[in-house]
């Protein structure tokens, strides 16, 4: 493990953030990262980075959303604000204790709390964006994400470090490989204009022209592998039910059906957290709307795990992002909103492409475009 863990951290600060001397680096992480924290820091400093870590208490989020004014909701700690204005690298090591610790929140002071972070969230976005800032979210394998995942830890934690092609003699080379792997998806999508989507209880259209798809190789997400884009805002239109449970911030809805008209939601069901799930999407005027849409590519991945960052990337997956869009997408889509939700295309699934079937039972077909 200690093993893995330096390789991780080396590819975290050698290859996703590119850690330079004098770079300011914020790590941050639950209690249980600590190991890899250590390690981080250890690699951040070799690398000559000023190095700071915090750790993430999940009772005190609890207590806030639970007892806090509406006031100390919408506040951004000061540090956090300095980070995004100035620091040079935010490194985020997602490893919870409890999974489920704001599951008795209200849907309504959660949604006014995600709303308060948005003007921070657009801004570190757009910093990124600039290339004035880096920043990754990490999966780490703790006793709470494998018992979502129905794994033990060392099964959840094989399938995070295989994800993340650990075992590669050198990864970082797997990663360059993989990535160009993904710039030719790009490259076949960037070509088209509109893309339909048709699964189980699935039909759905989007105008994808003169957007621009980005292929994640592993420098905002880790472990990583999707292209995506912002769709035409008010080009989505149809059904699409989701093959696995809608998640964010602990909170489930399970069962998802969204139906689109002129690119927003006008029909929200789901089997269990209908109430939390339109509690979400009624957070803003852009929580209705789609944006982003995806594509997952990481073949490593190929279990429904409970952790996004994770189900997102399983290779024969779409999935599509109410709220906020990403910068450089084109996309315009503005909300304190970004809710990725995945849709399995596995068996029997089909995307075409301008009237052409180009992907079927969750791979691109051979000689499309």
């Amino acid at each position: 493990m200690s093993d893995r863990l330096a390789k991780l951290a080396d590819v975290i600060v050698g290859y996703s953030t590119a850690v330079k001397p004098g770079d300011a680096v914020q790590i941050e992480g639950n209690p249980p990262t600590t190991p890899l924290m250590r390690e981080v820091y250890r690699a951040v400093v070799r690398a000559g980075g000023h190095a700071a870590c915090s750790l993430v208490v999940d009772e005190a989020q609890e207590t806030l959303l639970n007892d806090g004014s509406d006031d100390q909701l919408e506040w951004v700690p000061l540090d956090r604000r300095w980070n995004v204005e100035h620091g040079d690298v935010w490194i985020v090591l997602d490893g919870p204790e409890n999974t489920r610790h704001l599951s008795g929140v209200d849907p309504g002071r959660m949604a006014r709390w995600i709303k308060g972070r948005e003007p921070y969230q657009r801004r570190y976005l757009e910093r990124a964006e600039s290339g004035e800032f880096r920043w990754l979210l990490c999966g780490y394998p703790t006793q709470a994400s494998a018992q979502d995942a129905a794994m033990s830890i060392d099964e959840f934690a094989e399938v995070i470090y295989g994800a993340a092609f650990l075992d590669e003699e050198d990864p970082i080379a797997a990663w360059q490989a993989f990535g160009k792997e993904l710039d030719g998806v790009r490259d076949l999508l960037e070509t088209k204009r509109e893309l339909r989507v048709v699964g189980v209880d699935t039909d759905l259209t989007l105008g994808v022209a003169d957007r621009t798809w980005i292929p994640s190789k592993g420098l905002r997400n880790f472990p990583d592998g999707e292209v995506f884009t912002g769709p035409v805002e008010t080009s989505v239109e149809g059904t699409i039910r989701f093959s696995f449970p809608a998640i964010i911030r602990g909170r489930h809805a399970e069962d998802v059906v969204l139906r689109f008209e002129g690119g927003e939601v006008v029909e929200a069901t789901a089997r269990r957290g209908e109430d939390f799930l339109r509690e979400m999407i009624g957070m803003d005027d852009g929580a209705r709307r789609v944006g982003e849409f995806a594509f997952g590519l990481n073949r490593a991945v190929t279990e429904y795990t409970g952790s996004v960052l994770l189900d997102e990337k399983i290779g024969g997956t779409v999935h599509l992002a109410l709220g906020r869009s990403v910068p450089g997408t084109g996309g315009e889509n503005d909300s304190g909103l970004h809710w990725d939700i995945v849709c399995d295309l596995r068996q029997g699934g089909e995307v075409y492409a301008d009237g052409e079937l180009i992907y079927r039972d969750g791979a691109f077909l051979d000689g499309a475009g």
